[in-house]
């Protein structure tokens, strides 16, 4: 009789051990794709920053007059020597646009009213949303004075392609990261 009841009884603990590596493992894969889903929305974001405090910062350089066109939530243009080359007249325009993917957009960027277009995928973008303030950091009304700009905060909302799976329920998510930034064109 104790020869069985040691039998079940490593039984029961090698079965517990085996568990216990099964939930380790399946602990592990989730955590490094979680890992890699959230390094590639942080690069997208940086990627996306990277690209509009580049140009934003260019606001007005060699143009005398006011340089700001257009200055709204999701849509900003503006004049500025964008490639440095002495041409005084590049006209440049951020707006965005609805992605093939649902949930998603894209943001566009035109340099002379489309001779020079760039656009790409959305690189995980859910919403962006530009304010504008005054030397005295006063928020200024959308499509108004234009003249008063000194400075653009962007926010940006981007979420990975697809939804994370919970490897222990039945539920998913997304990787998601906000991002905001202000820039202070020297120009304008």
């Amino acid at each position: 009789m104790s020869l069985l009841l040691d039998i079940f009884g490593s039984v029961v603990i090698a079965a517990m051990l085996f568990m216990m590596m099964i939930k380790l493992n399946l602990f592990s894969n989730q955590n490094s794709y979680t890992s890699d889903s959230e390094l590639n929305v942080l690069r997208n974001t940086k990627t996306l920053a990277e690209i509009i405090d580049y140009d934003f910062r260019k606001v007005g350089y060699r143009y005398n007059s006011t340089a700001i066109i257009t200055a709204d939530s999701t849509e900003f243009e503006f004049y500025a020597d964008i490639d440095s080359i002495g041409k005084v007249n590049d006209r440049v325009r951020y707006w965005v646009v609805p992605s093939s993917k649902p949930g998603f957009i894209i943001l566009k960027r035109t340099i002379d009213n489309g001779t020079a277009e760039m656009s790409g995928p959305s690189l995980g973008l859910d919403s962006i949303k530009f304010t504008y303030y005054d030397s005295l950091k006063t928020k200024i009304p959308y499509r108004s004075q234009y003249n008063k700009i000194k400075y653009i905060k962007t926010e940006m909302w981007v979420k990975g392609d697809e939804p994370i799976p919970d490897a222990f329920s039945d539920t998913s998510r997304s990787a998601v990261t906000y991002w905001e930034f202000t820039i202070y064109p020297r120009n304008i």
